[in-house]
């Protein structure tokens, strides 16, 4: 069985990479501290991107690009945000400064 670090602690780790990246990020939304699931907004220079944490094929974790390869406009990025928050209360969602669309923290993209 795998440790999970509490969803809290991961955002704050998250935000600090960010902040050492030269990449600030905020939290936007706050869930569950021990368990809720993230999305991750990258807002870039072109426009922005959420990514979704998900599970790959094999249990570990890793990040969907849930708005899709293209960046989309803002309200196409908070329309995806507000749906996955009515079905999912514990939902976290965490912005980053991020110019190329990559996250400050390590993972793997789908």
């Amino acid at each position: 069985m795998e440790a999970r670090v509490k969803t809290g602690i991961w955002v704050s780790m998250a935000l600090r990479l960010g902040d050492i990246a030269g990449r600030p990020g905020a939290v936007l939304r706050k869930g569950d501290p021990d368990s809720g699931g993230i999305l991750c907004v990258l807002r870039g220079r072109e426009g922005l991107q959420v990514l979704s944490q998900v599970r790959d094929s094999e249990g570990r974790p890793a990040w969907l690009r849930a708005t899709g390869v293209a960046p989309v406009d803002q309200q196409a990025a908070d329309a995806y945000v507000d749906r996955q928050v009515k079905r999912d209360p514990d939902l976290w969602v965490v912005e980053f400064e991020a110019p190329t669309l990559k996250p400050p923290f390590e993972g793997t993209i789908l």
